[in-house]
């Protein structure tokens, strides 16, 4: 039996730190970068535990900017 999970990338830069993908998230793995910003003076979201990303692309699909990508991993059992 395999088991999938998931990582997610973030284009920092053209995040504008909503954080619609936050709420969106059932594991909790997204946050505000605390007291980083992009190039452009936003404050972006990262992968805060991103061991804990099950690939569901929530985050993705709420996402108004198209910042975040979602790759699913597949784990042997």
């Amino acid at each position: 039996m395999s088991k999938f999970k998931g990582a997610i990338v973030v284009d920092t830069n053209r995040c504008k730190g909503c954080q619609l993908c936050v709420v969106a998230c059932p594991k909790h793995v997204i946050a505000l970068a605390q007291k980083k910003v992009n190039v452009h003076g936003y404050p972006y979201v990262e992968a805060a535990k991103p061991e804990d990303c099950i690939g569901c692309a929530s985050c993705g699909i709420v996402c108004p900017d198209g910042c975040i990508t979602v790759y699913k991993k597949n784990m042997e059992a």
